[in-house]
């Protein structure tokens, strides 16, 4: 089961040196800013655009219900730690990691973090951008306690695979499907990528519905015209709250005996699924 109920079924990248993007975000629907200093920005823009960010997530510009994440620039980068030191002491939600491949580097990046005094609360998360990262995805997300998410760079790691960008995703499956394994097990959200088309809105609404269907908690967003499909399409239909009201409900009837839902014999994974879907449910509603 996930570690929390904070909803993040959108999470809309925005440029770390587009003022006007930034702004904008705070007033969208986006369950998640993802605030980018790395693929988005150009060399001779990093380190306004981390000021920029940076001061952004400090002063609190977003929405009051918005977790704010920061992408820095890679470690072996110019950029690198000057970025995990500034977004450590900025007050953002979480950290993340650009197409990870070692563990090193993970663990390198919570030193960082430790040795500058950031607060435990401040998450880590990783890119699964590259064939190396996605096989290792297991040994990444357990390398550091505050790895909390996965989120699939499925550009990069597109081009990475020398495959086509089609319609059904085929040749990205097995990718999502180690990913998602590597999730569930360590009890971690996972982000599906972005769809770049953005005319094609049948397109991403069938992304979405594939996602969904897969396992993913939500999917990163490039358009805020965007963010209402994937937000309804994330969000527990109405006939998924109510079997979980009702498996909740027979279950705290059974007081501890054996419980039965539509003649279906409850066991603990139903449970764990239910007490899911009403903590999303409850926390979408508060947001």
């Amino acid at each position: 089961m996930l570690r929390c109920h904070h909803p993040r079924r959108t999470v809309l990248y925005v440029r770390g040196d587009d003022q006007a993007a930034m702004e904008q975000a705070a007033s969208l629907p986006a369950d998640v800013v993802f605030l980018d200093l790395e693929d988005g920005v150009a060399p001779p823009a990093k380190a306004t655009a981390r000021e920029l960010v940076c001061g952004a997530a400090r002063e609190g510009r977003f929405g009051v219900r918005q977790e704010v994440v920061i992408r820095v620039n890679s470690m072996t980068s110019p950029w690198g730690h000057d970025d995990i030191a500034a977004v450590g002491a900025c007050g953002a939600c979480g950290i993340v990691l650009p197409k990870v491949e070692r563990v090193e580097e993970v663990r390198h990046a919570e030193g960082v973090l430790a040795t500058l005094g950031a607060p435990p609360s401040l998450e880590v998360w990783l890119m699964m951008e590259t064939p190396r990262g996605v096989l290792l995805s297991e040994a990444l997300a357990t390398a550091s306690q505050r790895v909390t998410c996965l989120v699939m760079g499925t550009s990069d790691l597109t081009r990475a695979l020398h495959a086509r960008a089609t319609a059904d995703r085929a040749p990205l499956l097995a990718s999502f499907g180690l990913c998602l394994l590597t999730a569930r097990a360590q009890g971690l959200t996972i982000i599906d990528g972005v769809h770049t088309d953005r005319a094609d809105a049948g397109g991403f609404a069938a992304a979405c519905a594939q996602a969904r269907d897969m396992g993913f908690d939500g999917k990163t967003i490039l358009y805020p015209e965007q963010l209402e499909e994937a937000n309804r399409v994330f969000a527990p239909d109405e006939e998924e709250v109510a079997w979980a009201r009702r498996v909740l409900a027979s279950h705290e009837a059974a007081a501890g005996g054996a419980a039965s839902v539509d003649g279906l014999l409850l066991e603990p994974f139903h449970l764990h699924r239910a007490r899911h879907i009403v903590g999303l449910v409850e926390a979408i509603a508060a947001s």
